[in-house]
């Protein structure tokens, strides 16, 4: 039995284990009985002790300092993908 997340407007968010094939019927909040729409959550593939964070927008990273460019080598003697023959 797969958990599922509702969300009531007055209460908040709250659990409820139902059968997959009740995934669709509506849920009633256990502290008011007002109905509660479901929410959408990732499935937990990891494991049911993690939760993953949810946000109301995506986080913005910024990187410290720019990437370095690659050093190019340039090989004098040769031809550099015959070294050692």
């Amino acid at each position: 039995m797969p958990l599922y997340e509702f969300r009531c407007d007055d209460c908040g968010v709250f659990d409820e284990w139902r059968a997959i094939a009740e995934c669709n019927n509506p849920a009633n909040c256990p502290t008011c009985e007002e109905p509660a729409k479901k929410v959408f959550a990732p499935p937990m593939l990891l494991s049911n002790s993690i939760r993953l964070k949810q946000e109301s927008e995506p986080k913005l990273v910024k990187r410290d300092r720019e990437p370095e460019q690659p050093r190019l080598r340039s090989h004098n003697n040769g031809r550099p993908w015959m070294i050692n023959h």
